[in-house]
């Protein structure tokens, strides 16, 4: 198993709010309303998402429809996800730590299972791709939590 880490992220409210909005994946249907640089980098990676409350499932390119589900839920420490419909086995976790009353920290880990050429094609990627979803994640909950 191959393990990607992103950086720890910063967000401006509670970890109960961030674990509510992160724990329901059909709270992510809206990401039409992220800006448009955001919505652009969303669109190249995947085509016909979908969500329900506990996975969300997506077309990659070369692959088909795949996805993730919620395996397991910390109430404000941590959500577990496993993917689906993949070729690969693929495990992923958020984790959150509030550190002060409106100050929450986001990591997000991603363990992969892939034959020796997959990693040498996606490895990059992946390491690139593991702090770009955080970022997003970090972008869709300030935008959720201003309101």
């Amino acid at each position: 198993m191959t393990t990607y880490e992103s950086d720890v992220k910063t967000i401006s409210s509670s970890g109960e709010v961030v674990f509510n909005q992160l724990s329901k994946l059909s709270n992510f249907s809206n990401l039409q309303n992220m800006n448009a640089e955001a919505q652009a980098k969303l669109n190249e990676m995947l085509k016909d998402v979908e969500f329900d409350d506990d996975s969300c499932r997506f077309s990659v390119e070369g692959i088909g429809k795949v996805g993730f589900r919620i395996t397991e839920r910390e109430p404000f420490k941590t959500i577990k996800l496993e993917a689906e419909n993949s070729p690969i086995a693929v495990n992923g976790w958020i984790q959150l730590v509030q550190v002060a009353e409106n100050d929450t920290r986001l990591k997000l880990t991603l363990k992969a299972d892939m034959p020796m050429m997959i990693k040498m094609m996606a490895d990059s990627k992946l390491k690139k791709g593991i702090n770009m979803i955080a970022d997003a994640l970090v972008q869709f909950l300030s935008m959720k939590t201003a309101k």
